[in-house]
């Protein structure tokens, strides 16, 4: 038996812009459908907003998406539930979760975190840490916290 676990994010109205941008980083197919497409009347609000959305890159990133039925304005960080800052060396946050993406080497990571970082508000630069050669966290412009590493060699 296989099962398949995929991170579905919520938004107010820009689900369509966070998965196009997520496209931009980490490449791959993106299938949308519009609540107008599964029956909605084309003119009620929120017809033209993302019922379900699915991203998934050739490198096995997968991530969904749509936008919450009547929430309209975007998904600011700061409208994002929770919040996430660095303290005394110690991570504090009361999200109830955040992304990880992990990759073999050091220079595709700063790719993704290059783009990624664009509009975001970095928790903690990506650099060297005691368990891995790149650690970084932030979170985007959606308001979702990305935790980007390289996997450590074995020992």
């Amino acid at each position: 038996m296989t099962i398949t676990t995929t991170t579905h994010l919520n938004f107010r109205g820009d689900a369509r812009q966070a998965l196009e941008f997520y496209r931009s980083v980490f490449g791959g197919e993106l299938t949308t459908a519009r609540y107008a497409d599964l029956g909605m009347p084309a003119d009620a609000p929120g017809a033209d907003g993302v019922v379900f959305g699915l991203l998934e890159s050739p490198s096995g990133f997968r991530v969904m998406a749509y936008d919450i039925p009547g929430a309209t304005g975007g998904t600011p960080a700061a409208a994002a539930a929770g919040s996430t800052r660095r303290e005394s060396g110690l991570t504090i946050t009361d999200r109830p979760f955040f992304l990880s993406v992990r990759g073999e080497t050091l220079a595709e990571v700063e790719r993704y975190w290059t783009a990624l970082a664009e509009g975001a508000t970095v928790i903690e630069p990506l650099a060297a840490s005691p368990w891995s050669p790149g650690f970084g966290m932030l979170v985007d412009a959606f308001g979702v916290t990305w935790i980007l590493d390289v996997a450590a060699a074995d020992r």
